[in-house]
């Protein structure tokens, strides 16, 4: 893993280092993140895997843009990555289709705007007869529903980030 990282790290630098050879790294917005986490023995799993717990789902995103991006800033707001194309389509001036399912987060991205969306959606379906499912996020709570079953996970990220309780049976929860 360590040597995964170190990779990406010197071939990363080679860009961003290309990028101001060329005299363009100040009008480039540069975008580093990944598909998913990975469970290092959170929960008890370990590699990735079709549940959506927070090490798998909240990934590491870093982005540069010279005169736009503050450096240093950190945002919390949520942010999927259907949101990239229309973000990067707003941030070179052109237009986004109506039919683009995210949302643009230059203003989010940019101090313009706290949040760009009050929710998230994750969905799982690598094969037919595997594992199915679809989880709801919001800034408190996330709920994973499993495609026909009758169990799911309800979490209060609020209260347990962790991510320890799940309150999905919670009949004080059921509304």
């Amino acid at each position: 893993y360590y040597g995964m990282v170190s990779f990406m790290d010197a071939h990363i630098g080679r860009i961003l280092a290309a990028l101001e050879r060329l005299g363009i790294a100040d009008n480039t917005l540069v975008l580093f993140t990944t598909d998913h986490g990975h469970y290092l023995g959170q929960h008890g799993l370990t590699a990735k895997g079709a549940f959506h717990y927070e090490d798998l789902i909240r990934i590491p995103m870093l982005a540069r843009w010279p005169g736009r991006i503050a450096p240093g800033s950190r945002i919390s707001a949520l942010q999927s990555q259907v949101d990239f194309a229309p973000t990067f389509l707003s941030a070179a001036g052109l237009s986004v289709p109506g039919l683009m399912q995210g949302v643009d987060q230059c203003p989010v991205w940019t101090g313009a705007r706290p949040s760009a969306r009050p929710n998230v959606i994750v969905e799982n379906r690598h094969q037919p007869t595997a594992v199915h499912l679809r989880t709801y996020v919001d800034e408190r709570y996330k709920m994973t529903v499993y495609r026909d079953q009758p169990y799911g996970e309800f979490f209060d990220l609020r209260e347990d980030p962790e991510e320890r309780r799940n309150l999905w049976d919670d009949p004080s929860k059921a509304a």
